[in-house]
């Protein structure tokens, strides 16, 4: 049976005080995503006649390109969870805190592109739902 962990809920303050760790990784895994996207757009092109015509070096460079970006973003993924973060979107960089706000568990929401944590949802509303910390 698998071990099931308690799930940290965070305050606002020890959300704030994670942005300027999980910014730099939020970034990396944005720009591997997109170099994963660049790699598989350029393998496309390689049509399949041109892969047994000397472009096997290539393709077997882009491929591993693409495995050791998937690899990377897998590792920060983990690092994410282990705090308890879920990574919502890898483009915008959004992730939520689990959080108590009036005796509720809610999400702190933020998104790697805005300054600091400052909004909230409802853990059904999803981003749609985001309402500010402080009105």
């Amino acid at each position: 049976m698998a071990e099931q962990r308690q799930q940290k809920l965070y305050t606002v303050e020890e959300a704030r005080a994670l942005v300027e760790t999980l910014r730099p990784w939020l970034l990396e895994m944005r720009e591997r995503r997109r170099e994963i996207a660049a790699e598989t757009e350029a393998l496309r092109e390689l049509t399949p006649e041109m892969r047994g015509n000397g472009h096997a070096p290539e393709v077997s460079r882009r491929e591993g390109r693409i495995a050791d970006c998937v690899e990377a973003i897998g590792r920060r993924l983990a690092q994410i969870d282990e705090l308890g973060i879920e990574v919502k979107d890898l483009e915008t960089g959004l992730v939520d805190f689990f959080s108590l706000r009036d005796g509720q568990v809610v999400y702190l929401c933020w998104a790697v592109d805005e300054p600091t944590v400052a909004y909230w949802h409802d853990l059904s509303a999803g981003f749609r739902g985001r309402q500010p910390l402080e009105p």
